[in-house]
């Protein structure tokens, strides 16, 4: 499964390992993403997303329909 937050987007990251004696190898940076039901009354139906903590602040300050409008204009989401 993809490692995608489908409100915000958010991916995973590429970086480097930094050693003391500043050898460098490839990571990865994973987003903390939580599989949650979201209950949309202007559509009278549940709805899972696999959602960031950032992500599900961002329902929290906005709304869940203006944020899945956003979503699902960007592709991230299902219509």
């Amino acid at each position: 499964m993809s490692q995608l937050c489908q409100i915000t987007g958010k991916r995973l990251q590429v970086g480097n390992n930094v050693s003391h004696a500043n050898n460098k190898r490839k990571r990865v940076f994973l987003p903390n993403l939580k599989v949650k039901r979201f209950f949309i009354p202007e559509e009278n139906k549940w709805i899972t997303l696999k959602v960031s903590t950032q992500g599900m602040k961002t329902i929290d300050k906005n709304g869940l329909y203006a944020c899945l409008k956003e979503a699902r204009a960007n592709g991230w989401v299902k219509k």
